[in-house]
C-alpha cells in the first residue's frame, strides 16, 4: 500500500519550492527614463493613428467645402436657367398673340355696334358668332383680342344651366 501511495505522490511531480514567486508577481526595477521610453513606445502607434485620422478629416473637410461651393454654383446656374426659360416663354407668348388685322378689328367694332343696337349687356361666344356671321372657332380666336380691347370684358356666366364664357360691354357694368 505504501508503494501505491508513493506512486500517487510522485505522479503529482515535485512539490513547489517555498520561496518560489510566479513571474506575474515578480518585482522589476526600472528607471524613470526607461519607464518613459516604454510608455512612448506603447503610445506612439496610437499617436500615429490619431494623426492619420486628423489628416483624413482635414481632407474630408476640404472635399466638403469644394462640394458646397459646387452646389452653390449649380444652384446659381439653375436659377439663371429658370429665369432665361421664363423670359423665353414670355417672349413666345407675346409673339404668339396675333396682332389685330383690319378684318379682326372690324369684327370687334361690329360686335360692339351690334351689342349696343340690341342693348345686350352680354353675349355668349355662340351668339356673338351668330351676330357677326362667323364660325364659333373664328370667334374663339378673337377672344384674346377682345380681352385687349378696353370696351369689353370676358367672364363666366350660366347660360341655359351651363357655365360659359360671355362677352360683356364695360359701359353696362
Amino acid at each position: 500500500m505504501d508503494n501505491i501511495a508513493t506512486a500517487k505522490i510522485k505522479a503529482f511531480g515535485k512539490s513547489p519550492k517555498v520561496d518560489f514567486v510566479s513571474p506575474s508577481e515578480q518585482l522589476i526595477t526600472l528607471t524613470i527614463g526607461q519607464l518613459q521610453d516604454l510608455i512612448k513606445e506603447a503610445i506612439q502607434p496610437l499617436q500615429d493613428e490619431v494623426e492619420s485620422f486628423r489628416v483624413t478629416v482635414a481632407r474630408q473637410d476640404e472635399k466638403i467645402s469644394a462640394l458646397e461651393a459646387t452646389q452653390d454654383t449649380h444652384a446659381d446656374n439653375s436659377l439663371i436657367q429658370l429665369r432665361l426659360i421664363n423670359d423665353l416663354r414670355e417672349d413666345v407668348h407675346r409673339a404668339a398673340a396675333p396682332a389685330p388685322t383690319k378684318k379682326t378689328t372690324s369684327h370687334i367694332d361690329q360686335l360692339h355696334k351690334l351689342m349696343l343696337e340690341e342693348k345686350s349687356q352680354q353675349v355668349s361666344i355662340v351668339k356673338g358668332a351668330r351676330l357677326l356671321g362667323i364660325s364659333k372657332e373664328r370667334m374663339r380666336l378673337l377672344k384674346p383680342l377682345i380681352l385687349k380691347d378696353g370696351r369689353f370684358e370676358l367672364s363666366w356666366s350660366t347660360i341655359k344651366g351651363k357655365k360659359a364664357v360671355v362677352i360683356r360691354i364695360r359701359k353696362f357694368l
